[in-house]
């Protein structure tokens, strides 16, 4: 009997790939798989999944796993979509009891394990599950499976799977959001058509899985393009800078690709000749890239140590000629960030973006430089609809009711404004992109839509605030027509980024860009503290740059003064922190994000409780 796949679209383009093309690479070992193994790996799968629950249908079923970023992640989690079932990854990093939640809240039927986790997959087990979920081991895959029968793509009607990916948390207990495989189809098309995905891109993945930003722009597209992905995870700074270099440096080990025995050789130049040998998928240029800011950091302050024939690899491989796209997304590009990365790479401008768990990517800049804007996250992606909605009184914010003002950044600025003011709006979303529903908890779904009067369908409210301006130069359509128009900047979350004080509304976001751009500040958190007299008032968390330690008046450490001295002529006076706590380090989750709600419990302990 033949192998079997659904005819899902993500398997219809794996199944139009090249099968000799290299899918997955595994970075420190050079282990690679082809589109053909994976194909065929990924059909046997299917069947020993069923055999692990005894022949149970896994339509619309969870399945739990907990499996290293790499070859095997990728067949299991494409062996439950090709079973109609719900695949929901979760993070090796989680203790026990927070995998345990996940397990139980999903009602998982089984949960699966690699090898190297099943110790801790065992104490989740023990810490006790609520209902009765199958538990199995995964067997680690040293090589694809290459021979037997060609597999079939059968028509199997709508599928009932997908994902479901867990929330941070960060305002109650997780929720379990449901993307459907139609939507998860809708999210990776619409980023293949703005971002150019192709078989030649080889992306370089140091995130996690268990996040739509690892899964959906670094995975599941790729896949579908057609791209190769080479895994390095847990994200090493020094082992980063070496694989980007590797391609660069003076000689090369090479694979004959019959007996696995290396070679050194000559490598290829930028434009290699058709004569040389080419080299094996982990050693190949890196032409796509995408992490959170934290990422970029870290890399800028580590450059300077490298040795100099590995500063002088570096920067070729990631000079636009090579590293065709850099993305900066899951948190705010701080300014500094983005200049020094263009400084170092020559040029290459890192492209901002916007999206959150339950509606993938959303708003993008452009791949045409002159539309990657400062602070601006851009437009809506393809087949993404996006609306500002007054956070007071629920009306729609008119891009019509635009008209000129003089701007910060690049060049001339028009934004949307009222009494002189930009008018900031939640964002609001819908479209074949947006998630179902969060799994068992009706309430909080409907209190996240609203109806759309033009009866085209519910808006999802994001509950992060925006406000629009027209930017000169950008936003002709040199990205494509989605690409046109006022852009998007992001101003912060409502709930802990929009500080309101004396009756002025202040963007966290934009604060926190601002005091980035000072030499004496190395991270700093925005937050809003409890006022008598203004309602709130603007707080900042500092982590103070080695200047910062000594640069203060009279040789002291920079203090709240010098903050304000420094602020003055970059920020409105209602803008400026009245308080200012310096801390060694400011806690950050996987994707670079910060829990300013605990930050306050933790900083500003005494303010918090009132």
């Amino acid at each position: 009997m033949a192998s079997t796949l659904p005819k899902l679209p993500l398997f219809e383009a794996i199944a139009g790939h090249d099968p000799n093309s290299t899918a997955i690479v595994h970075s420190l070992s050079g282990r690679s798989f082809t589109y053909g193994e994976l194909l065929k790996d990924v059909a046997e799968t299917k069947e020993n999944l069923k055999n692990t629950v005894h022949g149970k249908d896994l339509a619309g079923e969870r399945i739990a796993f907990l499996i290293e970023n790499g070859y095997d992640y990728v067949v299991t989690m494409l062996s439950i979509f090709a079973n109609h079932g719900v695949a929901v990854p979760m993070s090796p990093e989680f203790p026990p009891h927070e995998l345990q939640y996940i397990v139980n809240h999903s009602r998982a039927l089984a949960f699966l394990s690699s090898t190297r986790w099943y110790t801790k997959a065992e104490q989740v087990v023990k810490e006790g599950l609520s209902h009765g979920t199958l538990m199995t081991k995964i067997e680690k895959r040293e090589r694809g499976r290459s021979g037997g029968e060609a597999v079939q793509l059968e028509e199997t009607g709508p599928s009932r799977g997908g994902m479901m990916l867990f929330t941070s948390g960060t305002t109650s207990r997780p929720k379990g959001v449901v993307l459907p495989q139609s939507v998860l189809t809708a999210q990776a098309r619409s980023l293949h058509q703005a971002w150019h995905y192709s078989p030649s891109d080889h992306i370089l993945h140091p995130l996690p899985l268990h996040h739509i930003h690892g899964t959906v722009n670094a995975l599941l597209t790729p896949l579908l393009a057609g791209s190769t992905i080479e895994f390095m995870f847990p994200f090493n700074v020094t082992r980063v800078w070496e694989r980007l270099a590797a391609p660069f440096l003076p000689s090369l080990p090479f694979t004959n690709g019959t007996n696995g025995h290396n070679t050194t050789s000559t490598p290829p130049s930028p434009s290699p000749s058709p004569y040389a040998p080419p080299p094996p998928p982990h050693k190949r240029p890196i032409t796509f890239f995408t992490v959170v800011p934290t990422i970029y950091n870290r890399l800028l302050a580590s450059h300077a140590s490298l040795p100099t024939h590995l500063q002088s690899a570096t920067r070729a491989a990631i000079s636009p000629t090579h590293l065709r796209l850099n993305i900066s997304g899951s948190a705010a590009l701080p300014t500094p960030t983005k200049q020094a990365w263009a400084a170092l790479s020559g040029g290459n401008v890192l492209l901002e973006r916007y999206g959150m768990t339950e509606v993938g990517m959303a708003l993008s800049c452009g791949l045409d430089f002159a539309d990657r804007v400062d602070g601006s996250v851009g437009w809506a992606l393809p087949g993404v609809e996006v609306r500002l909605v007054d956070m007071e009184t629920g009306a729609v914010v008119p891009e019509e009711a635009e008209r000129g003002r003089e701007g910060e950044g690049e060049g001339e600025v028009e934004g949307e404004v009222e009494g002189g003011r930009e008018q900031q709006g939640e964002i609001q979303l819908r479209g074949p992109t947006v998630f179902s529903a969060y799994w068992d908890n009706e309430e909080a779904t409907a209190k996240e839509f609203v109806d759309g009067e033009d009866g085209k369908g519910m808006w999802f409210r994001t509950g992060d605030v925006a406000v629009r301006r027209r930017v000169e130069g950008a936003g002709g359509g040199r990205s494509g027509e989605w690409a046109t128009g006022p852009m998007y900047f992001i101003q912060g979350r409502k709930s802990a980024d929009i500080v309101k004080t004396g009756g002025e509304k202040v963007s966290a976001l934009e604060v926190e860009r601002e005091m980035l751009s000072l030499g004496q500040v190395e991270e700093v958190a925005v937050v809003g503290l409890p006022s008598e007299q203004w309602g709130q008032k603007v707080a900042a968390v500092v982590v103070l740059s080695e200047e910062g330690k000594k640069g203060g008046k009279g040789g002291k450490a920079w203090g709240p003064l010098d903050m304000r001295r420094a602020l003055r002529e970059r920020l409105a006076t209602y803008k400026i922190p009245q308080e200012m706590k310096i801390v060694e380090s400011i806690p950050r989750n996987a994707m670079g994000k910060i829990n300013k709600k605990l930050l306050v419990k933790e900083v500003f302990p005494e303010e918090a409780s009132k």
